[in-house]
């Protein structure tokens, strides 16, 4: 049974707090898609689960350079380790990203990819993505939802 969650963040730091919650419930080696246009938060909801983990920041998106690992001092209560911040925004073909080490990072027990821009890749995401949805509303509001 899948189960889905919506909110409405009324800031870029309420939506980093409100990826802090959503993350509590992720254990290791998940993959979290996250889907919305450009401006939406994808961003500042990967920064919410980057800093709740204990990843050392600045958090800037990968959109250049495809992925960002981030290696924790200490192990999560999931037993995340590692997290892998993709952006696929730049791939033209699934194929690129496999080349860079896909497969390793999705399959990494003690590991968690973020991936923006998913729609990009859809062919080699797993079955088991947890999808997460950012919508702006308004200039400051955005409509986050999730379905595991």
């Amino acid at each position: 049974m899948k189960v889905g969650m919506e909110t409405i963040s009324q800031s870029e730091e309420a939506t980093r707090k409100i990826a802090e919650a959503f993350v509590a419930g992720i254990p290791s080696e998940s993959v979290v898609a996250l889907r919305g246009d450009l401006g939406a938060g994808k961003t500042a909801f990967s920064a919410g689960i980057l800093a709740s983990l204990g990843a050392i920041g600045p958090f800037p998106s990968p959109t250049f350079v495809i992925m960002h690992r981030y290696d924790l001092a200490t192990p999560s209560a999931q037993g995340i380790r590692r997290i892998y911040h993709i952006d696929a925004y730049r791939i033209n073909d699934p194929d690129e990203l496999s080349r860079l080490g896909f497969e390793e990072w999705i399959t990494d027990p003690e590991g968690l990819v973020l991936i923006e821009w998913p729609e990009r890749v859809e062919s080699i995401l797993p079955e088991n993505v947890v999808t997460v949805s950012l919508e702006a509303v308004s200039e400051t509001e955005r409509r986050i939802s999730w379905e595991n």
